[in-house]
């Protein structure tokens, strides 16, 4: 069986693509996920979160929320409008698939140190597995963008984070801000 590829270039950003690669995702769908989230899934842009590697299910519950209405991301507002459910698990699979870039390695070693006993100690390791790589519906935190878990980690400690689990609440309730800054240096620094 033979494959047609075609280079596809959407406001300069190149995909080579064949026709079993994306399924029922359209290129210009990647394309404008890409703008933010990185042709390669790996986020440059400050408070956007890196979508490689992530865990299928995840992706898939995330976009579903933000679709219906029930997680609210301004920046995704609109987006995802006519998005249908085949789209949403194309568009999973493939992000899931993307490799994780290398973490950052400005290592500062007395938040970092603090980061790993906090991780240890909140245990976050039982959901989110013991190399933070996620799993099903729990996010991969391992290498994610520092200011964007720092970001999720207030808006739970907060209570802002509507159609999100209700589980990270209580695990950040009544955590120091510094001590969030610090677990989330630690773990955007973690390689899985």
């Amino acid at each position: 069986m033979s494959l047609v590829a075609k280079v596809v270039v959407w406001f300069g950003v190149v995909f080579l693509t064949t026709s079993q690669s994306w399924g029922q995702v359209s290129p210009q769908r990647l394309v404008l996920c890409a703008a933010c989230h990185g042709a390669d899934g790996n986020s440059q842009i400050k408070g956007i979160p890196s979508l490689a590697a992530q865990p299928k299910l995840f992706i898939e519950n995330s976009l579903i929320l933000m679709r219906e209405g029930m997680r609210e991301v301004p920046a995704m507002k609109g987006m995802l409008d006519g998005v249908t459910d085949a789209e949403v698990i194309e568009l999973a699979k493939f992000y899931s698939a993307l490799k994780l870039a290398p973490p950052p390695a400005d290592k500062q070693a007395e938040l970092f140190n603090k980061g790993e006993q906090l991780a240890s100690g909140m245990r976050c390791g039982i959901c989110h597995l013991p190399n933070y790589v996620g799993r099903e519906q729990m996010p991969r935190l391992a290498g994610q963008r520092e200011d964007y878990l720092l970001h999720s980690l207030l808006q739970f400690k907060n209570n802002q984070a509507v159609g999100r689990d209700s589980n990270m609440v209580a695990s950040v309730y009544g955590v120091a801000d510094a001590d969030l800054q610090a677990l989330s240096h630690y773990l955007a620094r973690v390689s899985p």
